[in-house]
């Protein structure tokens, strides 16, 4: 994953430092970064955003149509927005969070705010299992899905353990079907096939 953080002189590859979530919010306000710049804050580093592709962005549209449509009033979809938590401000494919369309005119979303995250990986695959699996457990998200373009399944993280990553993982193939989860009742099932290209 490519950093914004100049390397150390040296023959150590060690960042120059690290950014608080302060820092980074500082550096939008003061035009340091803007909407042209792909980047999210990841424990500390300002990171470059993979690129979309059509079947990333078409899969997008297919969890918004699935899961939309079954989020019960209290709550609202977010689609690729940002969430703050402690050192990091990622920015999630899909999330699910507490509130309505005023709810966030002056703050992002907090981990007690959120009832999932979703990321469609291809590229990103390998990242989103390590960096974004264990910055989500870390902030307590409850559960997590990565819908895995590689290799047509939904992962689904659950029982966070603080900086260890998720509990639980189980890997969903489209004959399967995936619950809808919100404060730990089961809301629907969904056919894992409608969320896959």
């Amino acid at each position: 994953m490519s950093t914004l953080i100049a390397p150390a002189s040296g023959s150590g590859r060690q960042p120059l430092r690290r950014f608080t979530v302060d820092d980074y919010h500082r550096m939008i306000e003061t035009g340091i970064l803007d909407e042209r710049d792909r980047v999210e804050l990841l424990e500390g580093k300002v990171v470059l955003k993979m690129p979309r592709d059509p079947p990333h962005d078409g899969t997008l549209d297919l969890l918004r149509d699935a899961l939309t449509r079954l989020i019960p009033s209290g709550w609202m979809s977010r689609i690729q927005q940002a969430v703050t938590l402690s050192h990091s401000e990622p920015e999630p494919d899909f999330a699910v969070v507490r509130g309505n369309k005023r709810s966030y005119l002056h703050r992002h979303p907090g981990p007690a705010d959120i009832g999932l995250v979703v990321e469609v990986s291809d590229s990103s695959l390998d990242s989103d299992r390590d960096d974004k699996c264990r910055i989500y457990a870390d902030a307590g998200i409850p559960i997590y899905w990565i819908v895995n373009l590689v290799d047509l399944q939904v992962e689904v993280y659950t029982n966070p353990v603080t900086a260890s990553g998720y509990a639980k993982r189980q890997d969903l193939d489209p004959t399967m079907s995936i619950p809808f989860i919100l404060d730990g009742v089961i809301l629907a099932t969904l056919p894992v096939a409608d969320l896959l290209p």
